[in-house]
């Protein structure tokens, strides 16, 4: 029998399909090996293997203790920390539902989860999370318990249903010392089919939606891609993205559980970069907009080098985008090629990669959205073996993966183990494996509309196979659209060729039946303050920097080089943008133009910005505008400015003048 084969029989039989019963074999077979590492005041804390099921233990019990019951949820909302981790782990021993809520919610944005979700007991980080709570409770008081695990500034709170987290072990050390077999008992009830967790989407078209997932889903899924890229409990992941999003689940906490390696936790947002050096994962994971991030800092530094060392940097990183990708991969490279890239490595490529924390990668991915091929490049280039998957929440993450050595940057791979894949006749991918969904919690319209009688799930994605047997994807199928013309509207490519540049933040594109395409543009503070910076250009806000003639002179270029791109594109050269506007604003979550994954929300954008899209199309030179904002602490406000509207260079489209 195949360790494929031996690993879904082992599902099916019952011996390790449930995240109680792994953690328990954890616990026997490895309990002294580091399970989880948090970084606290700047020491690295750690657990063992045991510790954590310990750990569990006590908080399970002390859940039950407080009338925690098989079938309730559990909000779980904060940052990444392990008692947070602990506390989704010990309520799956119960027979409970963890609920993880994105950290950065608003109280309005909580409660919608929490009541669609029937939440009765909730876990929370801090004092910041507890007093959304308590906003909401205000309001209803469903919540019938909260713990917490950082007590700093709450002193003064004094709630019978509000208590820490080393409280609630406290009770249910006694529960347990007075009913010895009530937690191993609860651990055995649970099955493969038994509710694991709910996680719920970015609502990119709506309010979220609970998607309901079993062991089964959660745990065959996280095995099968532990086999197909030969992870052991060797690996190191740093976790660092929200805990509310499905790749966290899958990577750090669902992998975890059944290959047995660590999960270290960062000391905070802010110091991300500084605890990944100091970790060197082995497994990394992340969206495109981090690797964009990083790109970006990369090069704000390198226009504050010396020229020496610039005119090295770019010497070396052109060689390693004409040779690096090549040699990852095994292919044929000449021996000059390979001494360059040798001492390329020495000099540039390794330095580069420390700093980024990337020196100790075995594999990194991204999914989410899709990456652009510059960016993709760049970091293969560097020797980072990062590849492309394809996925979403309700298949648990693994739809397709790029198979090592056959690595391009235009697609997300072959299907996974145990994935079926299919373009139905509208274009639409549609799959079907052991990942797929149990359903959307209390919504069955959207689950028969999403998922068929055999197991078939619409992806809402347009794409098709190409002649390699990889799956290309075009754009939300629902975005793809055609111009007036009758030539292919997809945006999302031309938006990801144009944040390649790290001025750029984000980009919404416009043109479906229309006879041009316009763009909105957000720049990047960061980098784009570095410039003001060094160039003694002075500015008080992010709306006078993007109104200033040089930000918009530079963004203008870049504009234009993408359209000279697009113009080599016999399918989507009719994308090119002929005009733009630098936005006075980011588009931001709390305003609900993006979603807490970072989305963009097309309608929503299209209605708010109603009359900037008209200026574009109308051939003003500028427009005056109005827009309400929401401030960091929830109040509401408005700005407004007069955007200047520049029209960009268009190209000769290749197709028509061959």
């Amino acid at each position: 029998m195949s360790q494929t084969s031996e690993s879904r029989a082992s599902s099916r039989n019952g011996e390790l399909n449930t995240f109680p019963k792994l953690l328990l074999n954890h616990a026997r077979v490895r309990g002294d090996k580091i399970a989880m590492r948090e970084k606290d005041l700047g020491i690295w804390q750690s657990w063992t293997w045991q510790q954590v099921a310990d750990e569990v233990r006590a908080l399970a019990c002390g859940l039950a203790s407080l009338g925690f019951q098989r079938g309730d949820k559990l909000a779980i909302i904060g940052d990444n920390r392990p008692k947070l981790y602990m506390g989704m782990a010990a309520a799956q021993c119960l027979g409970g539902v963890p609920v993880p809520l994105y950290q950065d919610s608003i109280a309005k944005e909580m409660s919608f989860v929490l009541e669609n979700a029937d939440v009765r007991y909730a876990i929370a980080e801090d004092q910041e999370q507890v007093d959304k709570l308590l906003e909401i409770r205000e309001e209803s008081d469903a919540i019938k318990q909260v713990l917490f695990d950082d007590p700093r500034g709450m002193r003064h709170y004094d709630y019978p249903f509000l208590r820490s987290i080393e409280a609630a072990q406290a009770l249910g050390r006694e529960f347990d010392g007075a009913n010895p077999t009530f937690f191993e008992e609860q651990c055995q009830l649970e099955q493969g089919d038994d509710i694991a967790i709910m996680l719920y989407t970015s609502g990119t078209t709506g309010q979220p939606k609970g998607v309901v997932l079993t062991n089964d889903n959660v745990i065959i899924t996280a095995r099968n891609g532990i086999i197909r890229e030969g992870l052991s409990a060797d690996e190191e992941v740093l976790a660092y993205l929200p805990m509310a999003w499905v790749g966290d689940n899958l990577f750090s906490y669902a992998q975890s559980m059944v290959a047995g390696f660590t999960i270290n936790c960062p000391e905070s947002g802010a110091t991300v970069m500084t605890d990944m050096r100091e970790i060197g994962p082995t497994y990394y994971f992340a969206p495109p907009r981090i690797y964009e991030n990083l790109l970006t800092q990369v090069m704000i530094r390198m226009e504050d080098a010396s020229r020496i060392k610039q005119r090295m940097f770019h010497y070396f990183m052109d060689l390693a985008k004409r040779v690096g990708t090549r040699i990852l991969d095994g292919k044929e490279v000449k021996g000059s090629d390979k001494l360059l890239y040798k001492i390329g490595n020495f000099l540039v490529y390794g330095p580069l990669r420390d700093v980024l924390g990337f020196n100790r990668i075995r594999l990194a991915y991204t999914a989410g959205e899709a990456i652009g091929p510059e960016i993709f490049d760049f970091y293969r280039s560097l020797g980072i073996n990062i590849k492309q998957l394809y996925g979403q929440t309700e298949g648990m993450v693994f739809i397709c993966v790029q198979p090592d050595g056959e690595v391009y940057p235009d697609t997300v791979g072959t299907p996974a183990i145990d994935v079926e894949v299919k373009i139905d006749d509208s274009g639409e991918v549609i799959y079907r494996s052991p990942g797929v969904f149990h359903s959307y919690y209390k919504n069955p319209e959207s689950t028969a509309k999403t998922k068929t009688e055999d197991g078939w799930v619409y992806t809402g994605d347009a794409g098709y196979f190409a002649e390699n047997g990889h799956l290309k994807i075009i754009d939300r199928a629902k975005d793809v659209g055609k111009m007036a013309d009758g030539s292919l509207f997809a945006p999302k490519f031309v938006e990801n060729k144009l944040k390649f540049y790290p001025n750029i933040l984000e980009a919404v594109l416009f043109g479906a039946g229309r006879d041009h395409c316009v763009a909105f543009i957000n720049i990047d503070l960061n980098a784009v303050g570095n410039w003001a910076e060094r160039n003694n250009v002075g500015y008080a806000s992010y709306q006078e920097l993007a109104g200033h003639p040089q930000v918009l002179d530079t963004v203008q270029g870049h504009v234009e080089e993408v359209n000279a791109s697009l113009a080599d594109d016999p399918m989507l050269n009719g994308c090119q943008v002929h005009r733009f506007l630098i936005l006075h604003k980011e588009l931001d979550p709390d305003d609900g133009e993006m979603t807490r994954t970072r989305k963009v929300r097309r309608k929503v954008i299209e209605d708010k910005f109603a009359d900037l899209i008209a200026a574009l199309y109308s051939g003003v030179p500028e427009i005056s505008t109005r827009t309400e904002v929401t401030y960091e602490d929830g109040r509401k406000g408005a700005i407004s400015a007069t955007l200047e509207i520049r029209d960009a260079r268009v190209f000769e489209r290749k197709a028509e003048a061959a």
